[in-house]
């Protein structure tokens, strides 16, 4: 039997995954550099989505705000229906407009879980921010539980050390794009389930060669075909049923990125079917 531990931590991996969408309203800002990702915590999962523009060049405001609101259209798993999703869009637009007329600032970052959205900014000054958020909160938002947190933060810590991934690769932004999908339409990732990889080799002999080794994993092979039109022409698709938390699924594509390497071929990506808890 191969030993896995000594390939987690050798090298990322890179792949072409099949991405449909992520249904993130972070889509309602225009800045380009916005990436969204999954973190698991107590309760469940998380989602964060954050500008990361900022670690290049970030504005010297020094004032951290972090400002939420229920959404009581949710999923199972916290994350918001169609209407939570409008409302999150609302209460974001109205909080804007406030933070905008008072003072020079940045949206940073977004949160969802647990049936709340947070809009997380850096501000310049914070002279009459509290009461005038506060006033929109009690008169805009009043049948819903709302957060607001008004801090020093000069050195954007909170930024750092809350929103900013722990690995902040291509790699990763890539598995954690399929995840965001499957947690927006109702997944809690949960459990395990059967997960469908695919690879590339140039020729059988290299494929054959990798088929020995992924056996001894416990993995099935679910087909092997031919496409003559392409460089890696053979295709080799395999699957094994496991976790698709955010580290664990890090970790398992990770390590068989390294194994097709060896063989001189291609990993090309995996995909799993979307589990809704009745």
């Amino acid at each position: 039997m191969l030993n896995l531990s000594t390939f987690l931590n050798m090298f990322l991996f890179k792949n072409k995954l099949l991405f449909i969408f992520i249904m993130s309203y972070t889509t309602t800002y225009a800045q380009s550099e916005w990436i969204n990702y999954i973190v698991k915590k107590e309760k469940g999962m998380m989602s964060i989505s954050i500008d990361m523009d900022l670690i290049i060049k970030k504005p010297n405001y020094k004032n951290l705000i972090i400002i939420g609101t229920e959404f009581k259209d949710c999923l199972k798993n916290g994350f918001p229906k169609e209407e939570g999703l409008e409302k999150l869009y609302t209460f974001s637009d109205s909080i804007s407009i406030i933070i905008n007329n008072i003072t020079k600032n940045k949206l940073v970052g977004v949160i969802t879980y647990q049936c709340m959205g947070f809009d997380v900014f850096y501000v310049k000054d914070t002279i009459d921010l509290r009461k005038n958020l506060n006033k929109t909160l009690k008169v805009n938002f009043k049948q819903s539980h709302n957060y607001l947190s008004i801090t020093k933060d000069k050195n954007w810590n909170y930024y750092y050390d809350n929103l900013y991934p722990e690995f902040a690769t291509e790699d990763f932004f890539i598995n954690q794009q399929f995840l965001s999908d499957l947690v927006f339409q109702g997944d809690d990732l949960s459990g395990k389930r059967i997960i469908n990889h695919w690879m590339n080799f140039k020729n059988d002999k290299r494929r054959q060669k990798f088929i020995k080794i992924i056996k001894k994993l416990d993995f099935v092979i679910d087909s092997t075909n031919y496409k003559k039109e392409t460089k890696y022409a053979y295709e080799l698709q395999v699957s094994r049923k496991d976790s698709i938390s955010p580290k664990y699924i890090s970790e398992l594509t990770r390590i068989l990125k390294i194994l097709v390497n060896s063989s001189f071929g291609k990993y090309d990506g995996w995909g799993t079917e979307v589990i809704i808890q009745d």
